[in-house]
């Protein structure tokens, strides 16, 4: 065999794993939206392009009375939208400390970081309701989005501190020379030149919210309350409610704001540090 030849398969072989992944993923989003289109209520006959397609369930979503779907969007906006932001302001002050200053217990409070990370959620589930409970948040957005935000810290600040570590302390030290203080050096320096993995902490943060089930199902009780993931479980779980294909049309258009901040963050997505630190 020669090289070239081996160096076509090698080629092949790439494109037919890219060609499987691009069906197993573009496949189940195809028949969720065409079940979502389907004016039928079974799961069960729909085809993946339905013959008599229509927009009823959709339709349902935003304009029946009985329809709760605009709040439970509402309520997972809110949650998302704090969450992102305050997991990034915190997230990144934490990174900032452990990556700029020394301090007893830094390299324990580091390697606690990465030892919570070892533990699955639902152990703490149980101490989380307590809590909640205690404090007079249970059943409340508020509660919610306080826990989503101490979750959020541990993982990323241990990956915004490594980012942290590459920007060089020159540039710290010219700023103090100039005069300007820690806090003048963290936003004026660092948060710009971190742009690109504050994007990713934002990215994932604002996401978690539109497709966490678990917690919501814990803390949250009243239906006035729901996030999206919670709400539309119920158009599944109910004994004589069993519509898919309203839940199918609710789940397509979660897409929508999650696409939407994605294509916000993008240019900082896949800008370097070596661009941010050499522009200005």
């Amino acid at each position: 065999m020669t090289r070239k030849m081996k160096s076509n398969l090698e080629v092949l072989g790439i494109y037919a794993i890219i060609a499987i992944m691009f069906v197993v993923i573009l496949y189940p989003l195809l028949w969720t939206l065409g079940l979502s289109l389907n004016p039928g209520t079974s799961l069960y006959g729909a085809a993946m392009i339905p013959d008599n397609w229509s927009f009823v369930h959709y339709k349902w979503l935003f304009f029946d009375p009985t329809s709760d779907y605009l709040l439970w969007y509402k309520n997972t906006l809110i949650v998302s939208f704090a969450t992102s932001f305050f997991a990034v302001l915190f997230v990144s002050l934490v990174a900032y400390a452990f990556s700029r200053y020394r301090f007893v217990g830094r390299k324990n409070g580091l390697y606690a970081f990465l030892l919570l990370q070892m533990f699955p959620v639902l152990m703490a589930m149980v101490a989380l309701y307590i809590l909640l409970n205690l404090v007079g948040l249970l059943d409340t957005l508020t509660g919610l989005i306080i826990i989503y935000i101490g979750g959020a810290i541990p993982m990323n600040a241990f990956l915004v501190k490594g980012y942290f570590d590459t920007i060089p302390r020159e540039l710290d030290e010219s700023a103090k020379i100039d005069g300007a203080g820690h806090l003048r050096i963290f936003f004026t320096i660092m948060l710009p030149l971190a742009k690109p993995i504050l994007a990713v902490v934002a990215l994932f943060n604002f996401m978690t919210p539109f497709m966490d089930f678990i917690l919501p199902r814990i803390i949250l009780r009243s239906p006035e309350n729901f996030t999206l993931a919670l709400g539309l479980f119920n158009f599944i779980n109910d004994q004589f409610a069993n519509n898919f294909t309203r839940f199918a049309a609710g789940a397509i258009l979660i897409a929508v704001p999650i696409a939407t901040i994605f294509l916000m963050l993008q240019r900082y997505l896949v800008s370097g540090l070596t661009s941010g630190a050499t522009k200005g």
